[in-house]
């Protein structure tokens, strides 16, 4: 049992009214099972005496966090924080991104990028990710292996492509090929305690109308197992020569989102089989329509909303108020590497400013209870998964975060002397805001999946 503030949403918390859920305990207590999973949460003076023998962590002066989801990261960018191509999406792709991660058929450079990238998730305090996996089967069993032997949860899948310019040459495969290796890797790798499959397309700019429909029937076959769909969605639109504006003339749609929805043939008839749904997660998302917005919400298809990338690469700004407004779960990617932070704490940071920083009447000061949400609840319903993580309500997984801001001077003396509102809300509201956006690495003291302490493992 941990003894600390606790901070977390209620089950019920939706974007746009995440204050009224907010659940702050300042001397709270959480008891875990042998099975890892929450049995009490809440103020520890009202601990039910069946567990007061249990043996009490105490991190008084600390807080206790569920742990952060990722709704979108790169593992074959695992070196490619900061690659600099001299351009946006598409010639950062070209320049930086194809030629490193074709470096990921050699099986020791995958092994140790694997190792690195769930080192690197456990430092952040990333309990959970979707992840986009390498082309390489090699480099994807790499990545299995280390999530489960650091006692990382993980969905993931080989990033398809199936065409491409001559940079991504090592990275394609023909449409047969792509649809057996995804095959296999659900075979051999979904529904473990810790592991699941996604079928990942780089983007639809990566593969072809005969790709997209053999994935749709791939797809309707495996997706009653409860299989992920993972890939891009409107990243860029510059002018002309922007994603966008390429998947549109390439495809000859009204809409992006088209593609995914199954109606890739000219003029947007139906082709083949939708790969949208509760378990499809879009990153990006920066310029839908509403049209798209209300089809990603009627399906229960996910937003990983990545700031930080967006700023590196020049994207723009996910609008969050029209977003919030279609109902469309929004969720928050690092996009490691695009993204330069893996923390999702920083990106929580970034998020604020953008949305800030947006024109006129769409500018808005996100709620620090908001940012928490985005963070974990709404990455854990962007996996389907809120029933087993993403808050600390008893019946849940353990996935937690200690953090003991004394370990980072300049937390933990913000969060001491800093001046607070006398309305106890505010107040509330300004120490969970000093907390995620002055959070570092240096200043959590344990990760915990399913009640184990995965930190003492990296």
């Amino acid at each position: 049992m941990s003894r600390a503030h606790l901070f977390h949403l209620s089950g019920d918390a939706v974007a746009g009214r995440a204050a009224q859920h907010l659940i702050s305990v300042p001397d709270g207590a959480v008891a875990v099972d042998a099975a890892g999973v929450i049995v009490y949460s809440g103020p520890y003076d009202q601990l039910p005496q069946e567990y007061s023998e249990y043996r009490v962590l105490d991190h008084r002066g600390g807080f206790i966090l569920p742990g952060f989801v990722d709704a979108h990261m790169h593992y074959p960018q695992t070196f490619l924080c900061n690659a600099y191509g001299g351009g946006q999406l598409l010639e950062w792709l070209e320049r930086c991104i194809f030629p490193g991660e074709s470096r990921y058929s050699d099986p020791e450079y995958a092994a140790v990028a694997a190792e690195t990238f769930c080192r690197n998730r456990i430092a952040v305090g990333t309990t959970a990710a979707m992840v986009f996996g390498s082309a390489f089967p090699v480099a994807q069993d790499a990545l299995f292996e280390a999530s489960v032997r650091h006692g990382l949860r993980i969905v993931s899948g080989r990033g398809i492509q199936t065409v491409g310019p001559s940079s991504a040459d090592a990275l394609i495969t023909d449409e047969d090929t792509a649809i057996e290796l995804a095959a296999d890797e659900v075979l051999r790798w979904h529904g473990g305690d810790l592991t699941d499959v996604a079928l990942v397309p780089r983007f639809s700019l990566s593969v072809t109308r005969r790709t997209l429909t053999a994935l749709g029937e791939l797809y309707e076959s495996v997706r009653g197992q409860g299989v992920y769909f993972h890939s891009h969605l409107s990243e860029n639109d510059r002018p002309v020569t922007g994603e966008v504006a390429a998947v549109r003339a390439a495809y000859e749609v009204a809409d992006y989102l088209d593609t995914y929805d199954g109606r890739f043939l000219p003029g947007s008839d139906k082709g083949g089989h939708s790969l949208l749904g509760p378990r499809s997660i879009l990153a990006h998302a920066v310029h839908c329509t509403d049209r798209e917005l209300a089809r990603m919400a009627e399906t229960g298809t996910s937003i990983a909303h990545c700031p930080t990338s967006q700023l590196f690469l020049g994207s723009g700004t996910m609008p969050w108020r029209r977003t919030v407004a279609h109902g469309v779960t929004i969720a928050l990617g690092s996009d490691v590497g695009a993204g330069d932070e893996w923390s999702i704490a920083r990106v929580a940071s970034d998020s604020y400013k953008v949305h800030m920083s947006e024109p006129g009447a769409d500018a808005i000061a996100l709620d620090p209870a908001e940012l928490l949400l985005s963070a974990t609840l709404a990455g854990a319903r962007a996996l389907d998964r809120a029933d087993t993580f993403g808050n600390l309500e008893v019946g849940r997984h353990a996935d937690l975060l200690v953090v003991e801001p004394a370990r980072l001077e300049s937390l933990g003396r913000s969060l001491e002397w800093a001046v607070r509102a006398d309305d106890e809300q505010m107040a509330t509201a300004q120490t969970l805001f000093a907390l995620l956006l002055g959070l570092r690495p240096e200043a959590i003291a344990g990760v915990y999946v399913r009640g184990v302490c995965v930190s003492e493992r990296a």
